[in-house]
Formats: structure tokens, sequence, C-alpha cells
């Protein structure tokens, strides 16, 4: 017998009116959120930052395909490592799906990492990708926005991300276990792994010039993160036990 409530009918549908009423409450606060994020001031971007992509060399601006609004999902995939961040792979499993609409609505998604263009061409080749994904391979673009991070500044404790400092799980020495594991799945070790993070960060292009508008970390990309939309409405909902979750082609290998 179930050890979960169990009610009528009745029961079930005052219940759920009442969980409806803080759903709504919850829905426009998002859309307040979205419109305070909107209304955030834009940041002239100064420097000539450049990417290398499918096409070749390119600039910020070009990373916009000729629109106006480009956001940068910031993968981690540093240099040193071999295979794509399972996190990353997994939020990145719904970039295809909604690219095309953004595409459509004057948005470019782009997904932007450390590693050489090559490594990435072989990984989104494995995992059957299509979104463009460009290397930031000797640009300071990952490290001015926050996403990566030198060595001398991990050893020295120097690490600001998700706008605080020493605040994050991949901050704590000795590394956590689901950060060991993660990073022997990425065939490197803690510390390189660590030196990668993720986050979102958007840009406007207008009069020939490009601002950065907005930038979130950590958990603020948990929105993007498909299977945990519909977990959240599943019976049981995320019901984890520790890290569960694999690249969408290793979860045969358990």
């Amino acid at each position: 017998m179930s050890k979960h409530t169990v009610a009528t009918r009745d029961a079930w549908l005052k219940a759920r009116l009442e969980l409806l009423e803080a759903e709504k409450a919850l829905t426009r606060r998002s859309d307040e959120l979205a419109r305070q994020r909107e209304a955030l001031p834009w940041v002239k971007i100064d420097k000539p930052y450049r990417f290398e992509t499918d096409e070749g060399s390119a600039t910020l601006t070009d990373l916009f395909r000729g629109r106006s609004q480009l956001i940068v999902y910031h993968f981690m995939f540093g240099p040193d490592y071999t295979a794509g961040c399972p996190s990353c792979s997994a939020i990145a499993d719904g970039f295809d799906g909604v690219a095309v609409h953004l595409a459509n609505h004057d948005v470019t998604l782009m997904a932007v990492s450390r590693a050489p263009l090559a490594k990435l061409q072989a990984y989104k080749a494995r995992m059957g990708w299509k979104f463009p994904w460009a290397s930031a391979d000797g640009s300071d673009f990952n490290f001015d926005f926050s996403v990566s991070f030198t060595e001398a500044q991990q050893r020295a404790g120097d690490i600001e991300y998700n706008f605080e400092r020493a605040g994050h799980a991949m901050d704590m020495t000795p590394a956590p276990e689901p950060v060991v594991r993660f990073a022997a799945s990425c065939g490197t070790d803690a510390p390189a792994y660590s030196r990668d993070r993720p986050g979102i960060s958007t840009f406007v292009y207008e009069d020939g010039v490009v601002y950065h508008a907005y930038s979130t970390y950590a958990r603020g990309v948990d929105g993007l993160w498909g299977m945990y939309q519909w977990l959240d409405r599943a019976p049981k909902g995320r019901n984890e036990k520790g890290i569960w979750w694999r690249r969408h082609d290793e979860y045969e290998r358990r």
C-alpha cells in the first residue's frame, strides 16, 4: 500500500486548487522577474574578442549571425577536457529544439567553451547536436564573464563566481565526490575541471555596437535544464539520491 497520502477526489481537488493559487503567484512573480531582467542597464563591449567557429575565425558581432540578440551558454568544456561536462550536456540536449524558434524571433543561441574547436566538433558529432558552438580558446571572453579561472586564481582562492567569492562547491578543498566523478568523466582532475563553470550571458547588437545585457550562473541555469521541468511535475518529483544523470549515450552502459 502506498505510503503517500491517498484522498477522495473532492479532497484532492481542494488541495489542487490551493496549489494552483501558489502556482499562479509564482508565475506572476516570474513574469515580474523577466521584466526586471529586461530593464537591466546594458554595458558596452569594447574588447575585440575572437572565436573559432565552424565557419572560421569570428568576432563577437559575428556570433549574432545577423540578429540583434545573442544568448551564450557557457558550456563547461575546458582545454584539458576530453568530453563536455555531463550536466552541461544534459542541458544542451534541449538546445536544438528551441534554437530554431529563437532564430526566428531575432535571437541566436550559441554555446561557447574554451576547448579547441576540433574537440568541440568531435563531441558535438558524438552527441548528435546541431546548434552552433564556438571556441574561445586563447580569448579573454570566458575569463571576463566569470566562467573560467586561472590556476593561480584557484590556488590563491581568488575565484569570484556567481557574484560571490569562494561560494561554490567547486571551490571546496578537498573537492566533493560529485566534482571528482564529473572531472574523471571529462578526462581530467577536479582542479582542472573546476576552472571552468556554467552560465548564461546575453548580448544586444544595436547601431553597430555590442552590449552585455545579462548573466547568470550556477542554479541560475536551472530553468534551461529541460528534464527537471518535467521531473518537477512528475508524481515523485526529482526523487534524487546523488548524481544519477549521464550523457544521453551513456545510460545503456550502466
